[in-house]
């Protein structure tokens, strides 16, 4: 399959009803506990339309991964244009915590298939990090945020609050990390 040829509907529809079934999988921690071809099963597709789209787990994992980039940056897209700036940056921290709490299998999951594919990685983390960089610089024009605290910042919090996923109380502790970075960003009266 070549990114310049356009899919078929039907092919479009199985795509994204395995990469679906994908991060369902990922979700629970089962992805690993199955054989490759029972993903092809579970979605309810023939195995050779599994491997036209997707030769190796890998690559299944990938185009998971830039589904949720992009959902994200979506989000963060949709924020900035709906809300006030300062409101739509802590809303979109906020949601990100939600996102890193309702997705941990996917999160290890990927961390796991995607070790070798680093270039994959951080043009995921490059897109979040300027989806971030969008929402602080409008509420820096605004006022409402300091202007000598960039997004680099920002993300290292929410990689912290990543990383730290397995601590017990973590979602009472990335909530009040988010509060501090959101006080920590206020401009001073």
């Amino acid at each position: 399959m070549t990114a310049d040829k356009p899919l078929r509907a039907d092919a479009r529809r199985n795509r994204e009803v395995l990469i679906a079934k994908a991060r369902e999988l990922f979700d629970a921690g089962d992805f690993f506990d199955i054989r490759f071809d029972d993903v092809a099963r579970l979605a309810g597709v023939g195995t050779g339309t599994l491997y036209r789209h997707f030769p190796t787990r890998e690559s299944l994992a990938e185009a998971v991964y830039h589904g949720e980039v992009a959902a994200l940056c979506d989000r963060a897209r949709r924020l900035r244009a709906a809300l006030p700036a300062a409101e739509a940056l802590a809303t979109f921290l906020r949601d990100m915590v939600d996102h890193i709490d309702a997705h941990q299998g996917l999160a290890r999951t990927l961390a796991t298939l995607m070790a070798d594919h680093s270039g994959t990685l951080a043009e995921g983390s490059r897109a979040l990090e300027q989806a971030v960089t969008d929402l602080v610089a409008a509420a820096v024009r605004d006022g409402a945020v300091r202007d000598d605290v960039g997004a680099g910042a920002v993300m290292m919090a929410l990689h912290g609050i990543g990383a730290a996923h397995d601590r017990p109380g973590w979602r009472a502790e990335a909530d009040d990390v988010i509060t501090l970075v959101l006080d920590g960003l206020r401009r001073p009266l």
